[in-house]
């Protein structure tokens, strides 16, 4: 049985709810904003995809793999600007779950070249419908000009060397 007056459960709701904190300095740096467009995009995804289990890093493994198949870890890391041990860890992930598998190249039988199995076509095929959706909840906040120049301007910033 509580002790606390009905009065003090009030003012823990409103407590709670309290104002947004002033920003200061950071409303007007580049990188608190792409940080914070970055967490609304990060959620929203980990949201689509919880159901299928697959993080942001994994389905873009499994898209560069569709897209280059028998291109290898090392390819994927430098794409992805990821280590090797970071790279081999994703990998090794979604092998088990037996999406990518490794076959040597018949070209370097030291080099292993990355393919999406079966079931990792089929299950890249129904991240990509949920995927749609997710860009659609943000692509739609912009014309297609705004979203053209939006792209451009990210493009620059982490194309610059």
């Amino acid at each position: 049985m509580s002790t606390k007056p009905p009065q003090d459960d009030v003012e823990v709701e409103e407590a709670s709810v309290a104002p947004p904190l002033d920003v200061g300095r950071l409303g007007d740096l580049l990188g608190f904003h792409l940080r914070m467009a970055n967490v609304a995009i990060y959620r929203d995804f980990a949201e689509t995809m919880e159901e299928l289990g697959l993080t942001q890093k994994q389905l873009a493994v499994m898209e560069l793999v569709a897209g280059n198949p028998g291109a290898s870890q090392i390819d994927l890391a430098n794409t992805l600007g990821t280590d090797r041990a970071t790279m081999m860890a994703l990998v090794n992930r979604l092998a088990a779950r037996d999406f990518v598998e490794r076959r040597p190249s018949a070209a370097d039988r030291r080099r292993q070249e990355l393919h999406l199995t079966m079931a990792g076509r089929t299950m890249l095929a129904q991240a990509r419908q949920l995927i749609d959706a997710h860009e659609q909840r943000f692509t739609a906040l912009f014309s297609h000009d705004e979203m053209d120049g939006l792209l451009a301007a990210l493009k620059r910033i982490y194309k610059r060397d």
